[in-house]
């Protein structure tokens, strides 16, 4: 491993192991920080469906590809949490096992989806549990799932859900939803949309599928349980920015403010992916961000 790079790239999901890519194409010397899996938010899905150039994939194996590709390609990868970046002429990429320096950084820490943190949730992930259904919605067809949330999130997962499914049942902690009233509107008005009000999920039921949900009246104290054949968790993501929030700018969700540019406003540093201020967090849009992030650090670099 060599002592400066060119480019040093936080996080090694479809954003950031593009923007290796790229940036090894052009000749630069790439390093990959990743604190925790290669891949991110995409080794949770069993099968995709909406990528291109692939009928149906496994997020694993396109993760394990995008990787395979960057490796071969010459860029190192290196396992740590790095928790801060410091400006400079040259850049300081600060992490728990060690400090790296670079000339231009690109932050594609990814965002993650929020939890209910139940017991077993986890080994329902991908098994039942799902948190988009743009992804996996499809493998609903005709079926009865539940959606947990009631913000905007939730709300656009319904629509494209009550499209697909025989019926769809909502489980919002609050007694209204929250979301624009207009979606809120739309929502009301599908016939095959039922809605639980003040009702929170205490527990998951299946032997390694999701076969139901343990539902929870808030204001009677009352338990009963909701079979379904699949749920959707739509309470939101949360970005881990807070590393950077000293060289980018942060939205009041802690998001990294940048344009499709991907720059932020301090020179050097750029941002890819799901960390992204942006409308739609996919894989193709995050493989973008990766190719827009890369495609302008080595255009400053080479300025």
């Amino acid at each position: 491993m060599i002592n400066m790079y060119d480019v040093v790239i936080v996080g090694a999901g479809p954003a950031g192991l593009t923007a290796a890519i790229y940036a090894r194409r052009a000749g630069k010397t790439v390093l990959v920080l990743e604190k925790e899996n290669f891949g991110g938010q995409i080794t949770f899905s069993p099968k995709l469906e909406n990528y291109p150039g692939f009928e149906k994939i496994s997020g694993n194996e396109l993760a394990q590809r995008m990787l395979e590709q960057a490796m071969a390609m010459g860029a190192d990868v290196d396992m740590d949490t790095v928790v801060g970046l410091e400006d400079g002429s040259i850049k300081t990429v600060i992490g728990e096992s060690r400090r790296y320096k670079a000339r231009t950084v690109i932050i594609a820490a990814g965002a993650k989806h929020r939890r209910l943190g139940l017991p077993g949730e986890q080994e329902m992930i991908g098994n039942g549990l799902s948190f988009c259904a743009v992804c996996d919605g499809a493998f609903y067809h005709g079926s009865h799932v539940a959606v947990i949330g009631g913000g905007n999130t939730a709300l656009q997962e319904i629509l494209l859900l009550s499209e697909i499914c025989k019926k769809v049942t909502v489980v919002q902690n609050l007694g209204f939803l929250t979301g624009e009233k207009r979606m809120v509107e739309r929502v009301m008005a599908l016939p095959n949309v039922d809605i639980r009000y003040s009702t929170v999920c205490v527990g998951y039921s299946g032997g390694g599928h999701l076969t139901g949900l343990r539902l929870q009246n808030t204001s009677t104290g009352i338990v009963d349980f909701l079979p379904v054949d699949g749920a959707f968790l739509a309470i939101g993501t949360e970005p881990e920015n807070q590393p950077f929030a000293a060289v980018a700018p942060l939205n009041e969700a802690g998001y990294i403010q940048a344009d499709e540019s991907c720059a932020t406003p301090t020179e050097g540093v750029f941002v890819a992916g799901d960390c992204r201020t942006k409308d739609y967090r996919q894989v193709a849009t995050a493989v973008s961000d990766g190719a827009n992030a890369a495609l302008n650090a080595i255009r400053w670099l080479d300025r």
